[in-house]
């Protein structure tokens, strides 16, 4: 009668730790591919307005460690508390994540001036443009450029599928101004753009 007692525990375990890490994977996989559905709901705890990989990486790290707190923490259900410290964590690290990526780009910015009415970080240079507002997808990976040219200095890029500020449109329409935090930080070809 203990085997069949110890068998049925060990089961009881064995599928609530599947659920649990289900529940885990389950969190860290849709909080970045859904970024840019739930960015606007949730004011940047999951979508971050600022480029970079921290906020990815923040989830990730947060769910893991979070699992393992509510695994500790959870006195008879540690297969919930696995579950619930995995989201909880992945919300918390997600945060914090954006949070450094948004430091990290005010710093990048470094100085910033005003030409026709829109903040540019000194790093780029100003072209004809009529300011516009709103977010927009990149189709893919697209090269950052400090001039509103191919040959503009490369200064970093924009991953396929990220979510980003614009806040103009060059005079020809070819090219997009990047904006973080209400600054110019770049330009983007805008044939390989569309609105969010």
């Amino acid at each position: 009668m203990s085997i069949i007692i110890l068998t049925k525990k060990i089961g009881l375990k064995q599928i609530g730790m599947g659920l649990a890490m289900t529940a885990t994977a389950l969190t860290l996989a849709v909080a970045p591919t859904s970024a840019s559905a739930m960015s606007q709901k949730l004011g940047g705890v999951i979508g971050c307005n600022a480029s970079g990989g921290k906020q990815e990486v923040g989830a990730v790290i947060g769910g893991l460690l979070g699992a393992v707190a509510g695994n500790k923490l959870a006195k008879h259900d540690r297969s919930t508390g696995t579950a619930i410290g995995a989201v909880v964590g992945a919300g918390a690290g997600s945060y914090a994540g954006c949070q450094m990526q948004k430091t990290r780009a005010a710093e990048n910015a470094g100085g910033a001036y005003t030409s026709d009415g829109i903040r540019l970080a000194d790093s780029v240079e100003a072209a004809p443009m009529t300011a516009i507002k709103g977010k927009y997808v990149a189709r893919s990976t697209l090269n950052l450029r400090g001039a509103a040219s191919t040959r503009g200095a490369k200064i970093g890029s924009v991953q396929a599928g990220e979510v980003f500020q614009a806040l103009g449109r060059t005079g020809d329409g070819k090219w997009i101004l990047v904006g973080q935090d209400g600054v110019g930080v770049g330009y983007v070809s805008s044939a390989y753009v569309y609105r969010a």
